[in-house]
């Protein structure tokens, strides 16, 4: 396939950045994108060029470094990450836009390239629970029934890679603080800081800046590993019953 490539350059997170135009040739409908990319960097470098830079790590679909818009979408035109999206998803001459997450909370390191610092913080505020020091204690000693188990798995399964505040219109980040929040306070073993982890983790996420929830969907809709949307109402009764018995105290 032959492509036409926009891509979003910026030398550092003080510079202006633009769209710069570029022709692939030769582009076979197995790669991947990245893969693709990685194609476009190999052509500037023989240039003289300066490379895309772009976030990517196992490019397994399951770390969650990979993060693009791709023609106004995060992640591009199938529900998967970056890294597992592939060219027979593009047409020979197509024109893609290629852009890098857009919110205030994530800034611009270099072209495509973002601080996703902000999740990291949200998790240190709480993302974590309490266990003794010593032997790891018998796998069956606590039982979790099986309606709560599917829940946490369920939960669990996001990787951090932002889509979802990429996708809102709001640049919210609530579908992932949820998603952090409820897969811990379903367990037993979470229980201990079941009321100080959503408080902390609200708080965490209201203070780097992210936009407000005002249940738009676009989050649940981008997201790879399909995060339901109702985490987010969960979350909410959560932090309700946490400020309501933090108000009686």
């Amino acid at each position: 396939m032959k492509l036409t490539l926009r891509v979003w350059r910026q030398q550092n997170a003080d510079a202006d950045g633009a769209m710069s135009t570029y022709e692939v040739d030769g582009i076979s409908a197995d790669m991947s994108f990245l893969e693709m990319l990685d194609t476009l960097n190999e052509e500037l470098i023989l240039a003289g060029d300066d490379p895309v830079a772009f976030d990517h790590d196992c490019r397994e679909g399951i770390c969650g470094a990979c993060s693009l818009v791709i023609n106004g979408d995060a992640h591009g035109p199938e529900r998967t990450t970056t890294c597992q999206l592939h060219m027979r998803s593009f047409q020979d001459g197509d024109t893609i836009d290629i852009e890098p997450w857009r919110a205030s909370a994530f800034p611009v390191v270099k072209d495509l390239v973002v601080d996703r610092s902000a999740f990291d913080r949200i998790i240190q505020a709480g993302g974590y629970v309490s266990v003794p020091t010593g032997a790891a204690p018998e796998a069956h000693a606590t039982p979790v029934p099986k309606p709560d188990a599917d829940f946490a798995f369920e939960h669990a399964e996001c990787i951090g890679c932002g889509a979802c505040v990429a996708a809102c219109p709001n640049g919210a980040a609530m579908l992932f603080t949820s998603a952090k929040v409820n897969h811990l306070n379903v367990l037993p073993q979470g229980a201990p800081e079941r009321e100080t982890r959503v408080l902390d983790m609200v708080a965490q996420m209201d203070e780097e800046g992210f936009g407000g929830c005002t249940l738009a969907g676009e989050c649940a809709t981008a997201c790879p590993k399909g995060i339901p949307l109702f985490s987010i109402t969960g979350m909410n009764k959560e932090w309700l019953r946490a400020s309501r018995k933090a108000a009686k105290r």
